[in-house]
């Protein structure tokens, strides 16, 4: 398992969720090793779209599954996608967001990061609070 991995901007990688908890080492981090092989380095907000697509192509990320710790997905979630699905979804069209800080610097493999900030998820802005 890595240490100091670093995200798409060249920083610290950030945790993308412990509710539910992602990560193909389940600690929250989209970190990789030569262990994984789907390599699960895309932190994204999952949308309806996103998982009825995933769900078609044969991975159900709704349907919970205790056995695997696992209560399924909601849209708004956020959760470790391997890249080849994330660019799949993309061709389709329903990529579900990005969170950049917290999707790992092997995904630059795969895609630019231009196209990565193209999706990328933004939280609401501290300024757009209303008085």
């Amino acid at each position: 398992m890595e240490t100091g991995a670093h995200n798409v901007l060249g920083e610290p990688l950030v945790p993308c969720s412990y509710d539910p908890l992602t990560g193909y080492f389940r600690d929250g981090c989209c970190r990789t090793d030569e262990s994984d092989h789907g390599t699960h380095v895309v932190c994204a907000r999952v949308t309806e779209a996103f998982l009825s697509f995933s769900l078609a192509r044969g991975n159900d990320l709704i349907t919970p599954r205790p056995e695997w710790r696992f209560a399924g997905l909601r849209p708004g979630d956020r959760w470790c996608l391997c890249i080849n699905r994330w660019l799949e979804a993309l061709q389709a069209g329903v990529a579900p967001p990005v969170v950049l800080q917290s999707t790992h610097e092997k995904a630059l493999s795969h895609v630019s990061l231009e196209v990565l900030r193209q999706h990328a998820w933004a939280p609401p802005s501290s300024s757009q609070k209303t008085g």
